[in-house]
Formats: structure tokens, sequence, C-alpha cells
């Protein structure tokens, strides 16, 4: 926690030992709800039943708000201490793409007793978003949002933002549709504001619609919001009926959550949901053991390679030496193509068509790089190694040529992972390197029996 969290902290366990709970909750009401939700983390870490009093203080309309900030875990711990009416009230405060996002993450028992306190209407809503793919646009959108017919005035249309707006999760865009729900056209609320009260929404909306569908996955949803700065995008179903809206809080979550897996995958560990503190040491090393299991399998074939040369190493000792140097530089040459490559698959600048350009950039940026290494390895094994020419020659030559291989290898790996329908992300760190070591291996040994006449 920063300082001015840590002093927040302090005080409402000072207010709390204390008792003095009206001052406590003066306190809680004049605090934003994301800031009470982190000091109640902290303090469910310390004194579980005092997040519980704390919550108990909070208004309703606050308590909805700090609610959606919590934890799953922390959810649930609150879920288990509130009786039926409470429970009830905030339900019907949280918005309802909030709603949902609890609901996919609580037991089937608190589903069900949530269930119980929603009107039927809602109840079947709840239902159809619950059968909604987990990752999929339907599963983010929102049902709070404004609609309009293009048949109305400005002044009609303000109106009816004034009467309906109150708890919609944003009314700064508003979706004007037909008599069938089709999605028409939007209109800003500063449009609307700005205009005059008799001119016809039909003259300001604006037909140039972006939108998404129902089953699209989230990374994609996510790639509209970034390339066309979206504050809002509008969710239609198969026939084009507006079924919803994805907000940009809810966007920033899940580009977060992208962004975590994709590290996670490139650092050869199974991604989850659980913070790293929260998650236990079993859950971690389940999600460590496979990929390790998997590169640690992998490595026997380096370790095969050197078993199957052991008599050029046998013949020139100093050629050991050089191993780990030449191994090290082509996984990490491989590492820094693959990450920017991968990069650039992710914000969209590189497509499966630009194989060819990302070829041709990493061969020639390698061939510069493999040059420049081999030519400052070669005087360092004669000046401070002091080996023979023909060994210097030997492992700089290899050394600049597995670079190259290296370079392109990583360029391509992730381009060839997106053609295959398998995360681009998967093809970097760990992975590259093993098979990136094997590659200068082989090489290596190979140059060696070529140059030095070794066989």
């Amino acid at each position: 926690m920063n300082e001015e969290m840590t002093l927040l902290y302090e005080e409402m366990l000072r207010l709390m030992e204390e008792k003095r709970f009206s001052h406590l909750r003066e306190l809680l009401v004049d605090t934003k709800p994301v800031d009470i939700a982190e000091a109640m983390e902290e303090m469910g870490e310390e004194a579980p039943e005092s997040t519980i009093i704390v919550f108990r203080l909070l208004p309703k309309d606050l308590a909805a708000e700090v609610f959606s900030y919590l934890s799953t875990a922390e959810q649930l711990s609150i879920v288990g201490a509130l009786h039926e009416k409470q429970l009830k009230n905030i339900v019907e405060e949280l918005n309802f793409d909030d709603k949902i996002d609890f609901l996919e993450e609580m037991p089937a028992n608190v589903v069900k007793r949530i269930l119980k306190n929603v009107t039927e209407e809602e109840r079947t809503l709840i239902n159809q978003f619950l059968n909604y793919p987990e990752y999929s646009a339907g599963s983010l959108m929102t049902i709070e949002y404004i609609d309009l017919k293009k048949e109305m005035t400005v002044f009609e249309a303000l109106q009816h933002i004034r009467t309906t707006g109150v708890d919609k999760e944003t009314i700064y865009t508003c979706y004007v549709l037909n008599e069938t729900r089709k999605l028409e056209g939007i209109v800003s609320l500063r449009k609307l504001v700005l205009a005059e009260a008799h001119m016809l929404i039909e003259d300001l909306m604006d037909e140039d619609l972006i939108n998404t569908s129902t089953w699209d996955d989230q990374e994609e949803v996510a790639d509209l919001f970034k390339k066309y700065d979206l504050m809002t995008l509008p969710v239609v179903d198969q026939e084009g009926r507006l079924v919803g809206i994805i907000t940009i809080d809810d966007i920033v979550d899940v580009i977060e959550q992208e962004n975590t897996e994709d590290f996670e995958k490139m650092a050869a560990l199974l991604p989850g949901d659980e913070e790293y503190l929260d998650a236990s040491i079993l859950t971690m090393a389940k999600k460590r053991l496979p990929w390790l299991l998997i590169l640690m399998i992998s490595a026997t074939f380096t370790g095969s390679i050197i078993s199957r040369f052991e008599d050029v190493l046998q013949a020139v000792v100093v050629l050991a030496a050089a191993i780990p140097m030449l191994m090290d530089t082509a996984g990490n040459a491989g590492n820094q193509s693959s990450t920017l490559v991968i990069r650039g698959i992710a914000l969209g600048e590189i497509e499966l068509e630009d194989y060819l350009q990302v070829l041709w950039k990493e061969f020639r940026i390698s061939l510069l790089v493999g040059l420049m290494l081999g030519l400052i390895n070669f005087v360092r094994m004669l000046l401070i190694v002091e080996s023979s020419v023909l060994v210097a020659v030997t492992v700089s030559f290899t050394l600049s040529l597995t670079v190259v291989m290296a370079k392109i290898f990583g360029g391509l790996m992730p381009i060839i992972a997106k053609k295959m329908k398998v995360d681009p992300a998967i093809m970097a760190g760990p992975l590259i390197t093993t098979i990136v070591d094997a590659m200068a291996l082989i090489v290596y040994f190979n140059m060696a029996s070529l140059i030095l006449g070794i066989h």
C-alpha cells in the first residue's frame, strides 16, 4: 500500500478499536470505493470479522460499489455474513455487468440464493448472460444503456435520458433502435446538448457503426477499443439487434488479464486467475511443473548432441569452454526477436501475411549483429583466451551463424504459432531458448569438424 492508503487503513483500524462507528462511517462516506475495497482486503488478512463490520456501516449505494471492487474470496466471505434483505439490497445496487461477473465466480448455492432475490425478468436475463462463453463479448456486456428512436426530437430525447438515465452505466453515448430493436445509429450526449430542441435524432445520429457480436472473443473486442479509441461498444446478436454494450472500464480489466496471461505463457507458466500471494503452494507448483517437465525433457536433446560429438570435445578441449557462451547468446538473440514480434502481433502491427517482411528484416538485423559479435569474439579469443586462430575462427563463425539462425527462427515462430491458432506468447522465453540451444550445438560441432578436420 502507498502512504495515503496506509494512513486510511490505520485510521479505520483505530476507529474500529475505539468503537467510534459513527466517525468510521463518516470517514468511509468521504473515501473512494476502490480505496475502501483495498483497505478491506488488507484488513481481511489480519481481522476478517472487521471487514464485515466495515461493510455493514456503508450506505447501500456505496456498499454496492465497494463490493464490485473486492476479490472473489472477500465477496464470498461477505455474502456468507449477510442476511437475505442486505444481500438483496447489494444485488439490486450492483451494475448489471458487475452482477454477472460476481455470479460467474460464485458457487452454485450462492448463485441460487441471489437469484431468489431478483425479479423474474432479471433472472431470465442473468441466466442468458451466464450461458455466454466465459471470455466472449456477451459475458462482458451490460444492458444498462440509453436507447432512443430516430423519430424523437432532441427535446424528447433529453427528457427520456433524464427519466431513464439514473440507473444506466453510461449516458454519454445513446443508441438509436428501430421497432425491432435493430441498431441503426449512435448519438452522443454532447451532440444532443448542443443541438436545437426541435431537431430529429435521425438528423444527428451517426450511422457509421462499429459493433461486435455476442460470441466474439474478448481479445478481439479489446483490439477494437484500442484501434478506434472507443469508450463504449455496442454488442449485437446475429440479426443485428442490440443486446448490450461494453464499457471501457471492463476492457481495461480484459487488457490487464490478457497481458498477464501472455507474460505467464512467455515465462513457461500455465495461466491462472489467482494473485501471487493468494495462490496456494500446490496451485503454483501445478502451474510451473508441466512446462518445466517439457523443457527438461527437450533439454535432453542438447545432452545427446554433446554426447554424439564427444570425440570433437576430447580432441580440442577449449571448444567445451565456448559452449555456454554460444548457447546463451543464441537463446538471447532468439528471445529478442520473438518478444518484438509477439508484441507486434498483439498490437496488430504484424499480420500473418507479413511473414516475408519479418524474415527479411530479421535476416538483415541478424547479419549485422552476428558479424559484430563474431568479430569481437574472434579478437577476444586471440588476445584473452589465447586460443589458436582455427579455434577462434570456428567459435566466432559459429557464433555469427547461430545468431542469424536464432533471430530468424525467433521472428518467424510466433507468426507460425498464430497461423496454427496457437497463442504466439508460447513461442518465447524458455521454449525458444531450448530449441535455439540445440540448433547452436549442431552448427557448432559440425563447423568444428569441418574447420578443424576432426572426425
